[in-house]
């Protein structure tokens, strides 16, 4: 769509160049998908080297303007078991291919739709957000504390997402995934992911305004998980709209988180 009360695109080529009163311009799918009535000046990110995918012992740097075709792609070590939630994650954006080939993960992110995925993937392994502020300074936020709301973020004016970081430790761990919309090709209703090993983890989206992270000492049974996410998820925090209603999508995540706890109990008694 064109974005017709665009006067000028920044392409700055450093970071001592971005301009802190502009609109930032990621992969662009969603912000050329509507209307954009007084948006006058974009930044344009590609040109900043912010898309690289960096593996190391401390575990895997994840450039925001990685797109999610690279993302999903990734060939990674045999020891991170939790990396096989790349591709599903990236699936469950639910786009076609040349949409995957230019959305970003930094971009999905920021947009903070509930049902995005990226969310999801960066709170489960316990990711770590590098956000550069306006004078150029970086701070690093847990992705459990990025987003607060529908489209809602704690980024203040003018600051960038830069970077995620995944920890080794929590690529090692085994992860469990299970997605639900009311169609097979629907937005997310409700998106849950599980880890284990040295803790069991569950993390719930889509379902709710913003990400649920719950952490146990163990495996819990099955009552105590309930429990736990019926305290975590009060009635004002589940997410309301023609993709599911309320109720539903509570007992939707309920039923998933189930799932998960039973194959990763499974797995770890194997």
């Amino acid at each position: 769509m064109d974005l017709n009360d665009v006067e000028a695109v920044l392409r700055p080529a450093r970071g001592e160049d971005i301009a802190p009163d502009a609109t930032p311009l990621a992969g662009g799918t969603w912000l050329f998908s509507e209307p954009q009535p007084g948006l006058r000046r974009l930044l344009d990110l590609a040109g900043l080297g912010w898309d690289r995918l960096e593996p190391s012992e401390a575990g895997l740097h994840i450039g925001a303007m990685c797109t999610f075709r690279d993302l999903g792609q990734f060939a990674a070590p045999p020891a991170w078991r939790a990396a096989r939630l790349f591709p599903r994650c990236c699936d469950a954006l639910v786009a076609s291919f040349k949409v995957q080939e230019v959305a970003t993960v930094g971009g999905n992110l920021c947009l903070a739709l509930p049902a995005g995925p990226v969310a999801a993937l960066a709170v489960a392994l316990d990711g770590v957000c590098l956000v550069r502020g306006v004078s150029g300074s970086e701070r690093r936020v847990a992705a459990t504390n990025f987003v607060t709301g529908d489209r809602r973020t704690m980024l203040a004016p003018g600051e960038l997402l830069r970077a995620i970081h995944l920890p080794a430790r929590s690529l090692c761990r085994p992860a469990a995934f299970r997605r639900l919309s009311l169609s097979p090709t629907g937005r997310s209703a409700a998106l849950v992911i599980g880890t284990a090993g040295d803790r069991f983890a569950l993390t719930v989206t889509a379902a709710t305004t913003r990400p649920v992270h719950l952490v146990f000492p163990g495996i819990p049974g099955a009552a105590t998980l309930q429990h736990a996410l019926g305290a975590a998820i009060p009635d004002a925090l589940l997410h309301d709209d023609v993709h599911g209603d309320p109720a539903w999508r509570r007992h939707v995540a309920e039923v998933l988180a189930e799932e998960i706890r039973q194959e990763l109990g499974d797995a770890a008694c194997s």
